[in-house]
């Protein structure tokens, strides 16, 4: 086997890596944002976090409405969302979906009565926010002697429903254990609540210790699935746990022949690396010391302004070291490293890798040369610029600056002005939104003699929604559904992308449902599914619909109601002939006049009024016109009409504004 190898599976979980991924995010969205504890059990990344302006808090004392808090994805009980509501903080919920489904099985069993038994760490910051959702009685037990005396009181003693889970981190081992001493008791249940990451984790540590003389777990020391991977391989082979590549000084490895790393749900990738590159280092520095190659180095020539190959050393937090074959030391400062001003050394080089520098500068005296990087990046920058202007063709870059009149975006190295009006932002609008966002554009202006150019990142875009528009236009089939962006809402309708076209849903057909405005059935922004009703191809106009058929309120009214049958209907207006009342949403029946009591009405609003909810008869329904007709005098018990009533003429009713009257065809 390698000296050194890695286990497949170390390093972040899939919780985790949502967690921290949301933290960062959360960093440069808002202000005055904290974590209820460190999002992770590691030092490193909280304190690249802290830096960032996200600090970790141990209780939500002092927060207020403008603050944002993540819940790492340990989880909390349910009393931290009351409180976090009660606050009005902005809540970001990090928690681990596989807790989330623990906090589900507990909240749910509890509230059957189960007596809910819990294995893992009491103190853990998981299983406290899960024994929150534990409504009934309750106990967390920490290995199979500690479930077996609480299953013996209370199964055989008291004869109780028992549910048993655990913390998703807990070990394995111990885990398999208490389900089979847990499947002799009545009355238990037992749920697999170990996280799957977890199992496979320990399972390839454990193999892996077992084939190595030396095991290496990296992770945070405070971390409860870290601890638990040390437990396990240190049954099998030496074991070290440390936090990082620095932690490895100090320990003798001369006796090793073969080292294992594996690390913890908390630990970043490029952690594990340096802990990697590190331990190979060390093994391999027996190898024997070539004089003739170091005396060759010593006279080899170099002088400013040359371009040699090296070998990164060593990545600090303002520089980085190069060996570059000769006697000298070489150096790359921060700003001679990328022409991204917010990039950190270690997310443009890593040790080991070869690169290519210029010489800047020369000190034989302290036996120093300060090289470029970020030089040799713009010279190859310029030749794809260049090439790309000739062509015509579209280049890839990062946004890192915003300056006055613009935004620097930088491609391959070098640095391209894109003005304002070029960069598709509105005028309106913040230039910040694309700060830090890769972006497509073309150059439309180059002076090769100063090496600057001049980008258009609407450009791309319109040259792309025109493709899309031809698209569209060219495939695009009356009667198909497609998706799209609701783009913009008027008090006539909503206008909708649907691929480099904004087609526009008429109010009539956004909704089988009377509505004041669009805006109360979609909101800009929104993803929603619009069938083609006409394509206008000479305008370019397209009509969309959104409505589905299989809400269509007459066709749900006409399967579900008959003549004759009786209903609960909402009076939803009146009018001095009767009311209208709602059968269901999309369906108001008229209620005449003559038809609400078995007496004469002079005035509706004496027997009924908007909101209440009656017993009514349909006594006529007509499709082609979209009416219905309800009684509620037919409902009544039989009664002689006065010589009055019978005399009195039937009164036609009168026409009506479109808002009060029968429901008309909603197409």
């Amino acid at each position: 086997m390698n000296r050194v190898t890695v286990a497949e599976t170390a390093g972040f979980c899939f919780g985790v890596d949502r967690a921290v991924k949301l933290a960062y995010e959360a960093a440069e969205k808002y202000d005055n944002v904290y974590t209820l504890g460190p999002i992770i059990h590691n030092p490193e990344v909280v304190k690249d976090l802290e830096r960032r302006g996200v600090k970790a808090v141990d209780s939500l004392e002092g927060l207020t409405a403008a603050d944002t808090v993540i819940i790492r994805s340990h989880g909390v009980g349910p009393e931290v969302y009351e409180k976090l509501l009660e606050i009005g903080a902005r809540v970001v919920d990090a928690t681990c979906p596989f807790v989330k489904k623990i906090h589900n099985i507990v909240s749910e069993r509890s509230k059957a009565g189960d007596l809910i038994l819990i294995a893992g760490d009491p103190k853990h910051p998981e299983v406290e926010g899960i024994v929150g959702y534990a409504d009934s009685e309750h106990y967390v037990f920490e290995d199979a002697d500690g479930m077996l005396k609480l299953l013996r009181k209370n199964c055989e003693k008291f004869k109780k429903s028992v549910a048993i889970l655990s913390q998703t981190t807990y070990n394995t081992t111990k885990w398999e254990n208490c389900v089979s001493l847990a499947s002799s008791f009545p009355g238990v249940s037992v749920y697999n609540t170990v996280c799957t990451a977890t199992m496979k984790r320990q399972t390839e540590a454990k193999a892996l210790s077992k084939k190595s003389d030396v095991m290496i777990i990296v992770g945070g020391c405070n971390s409860s699935n870290t601890k638990k991977l040390y437990e396990i391989c240190s049954k099998s082979a030496e074991s070290y746990l440390i936090e990082t590549a620095e932690d490895l000084k100090g320990i003798d490895f001369s006796h090793a022949r073969s080292v294992g790393i594996s690390a913890g749900a908390s630990t970043p990738a490029y952690i594990i690396k340096e802990v990697q590159k590190t331990m190979t280092e060390i093994l391999t520095k027996e190898e024997e010391f070539n004089f003739e190659e170091a005396i060759e180095q010593t006279f080899k020539k170099i002088y400013t302004g040359k371009r040699v190959s090296g070998v990164v050393t060593a990545v600090n937090p303002t520089e980085v070291i190069v060996d570059i074959g000769t006697k000298h030391t070489g150096y790359i400062p921060q700003s001679e490293l990328s022409s991204d001003p917010n990039a950190k050394p270690s997310d443009v080089v890593s040790v080991g890798d070869e690169i290519d520098v210029i010489v800047t500068k020369i000190n034989d005296v302290e036996g120093i040369v300060y090289l470029s990087k970020k030089q040799v990046d713009a010279q190859k920058g310029y030749d794809d610029v260049k090439k790309a202007a000739d062509e015509g063709t579209t280049v890839t870059g990062v946004v890192t600056n915003v300056i006055k009149g613009g935004v620097i975006v930088v491609v391959s190295g070098m640095r391209v002005f894109v003005p304002a009006s070029q960069t598709g932002v509105r005028a309106d609008a913040s230039l910040d939104s694309l700060l830090k966002q890769t972006v497509s554009l073309k150059i439309i202006e180059l002076n090769e003699q100063r090496k600057r150019a001049v980008g258009s990142i609407r450009k791309v875009a319109a040259e792309e929604r025109a493709a899309k528009r031809a698209a569209f236009f060219e495939n695009a089939v009356i009667g198909s559904t497609v998706e799209g962006e609701v783009k913009s809402i008027t008090d006539y309708g909503v206008f909708v992308d649907v691929g480099g076209v904004d087609g526009l849903v008429r109010k009539a057909d956004l909704t089988w449902a009377r509505i004041k405005h669009p805006s109360e059935v979609v909101s800009v922004g929104d993803k929603i599914e619009v069938t083609i009703k006409d394509i206008d191809h000479e305008s370019g106009k397209v009509s969309l619909v959104y409505k589905k058929q299989a809400d269509n309120p007459w066709d749900i009214f006409r399967n579900n109601y008959e003549l004759g049958q009786v209903v609960d209907a909402k009076i939803v207006s009146i009018t001095g002939f009767g009311a209208f009342a709602q059968i269901i949403p999309g369906i108001d029946g008229l209620i005449h006049i003559s038809q609400i009591a078995d007496q004469r009405v002079n005035n509706v609003a004496d027997f009924l009024s908007v909101g209440d909810v009656v017993k009514a008869k349909i006594t006529e329904c007509d499709f082609e016109k979209k009416r219905v007709s309800l009684s509620i005098r037919a409902l009544l018990p039989a009664a002689e009409d006065s010589a009055e009533e019978a005399e009195a003429p039937v009164e036609e009713a009168a026409p009506v504004e479109e808002d009060k009257a029968e429901p008309e065809s909603a197409e």
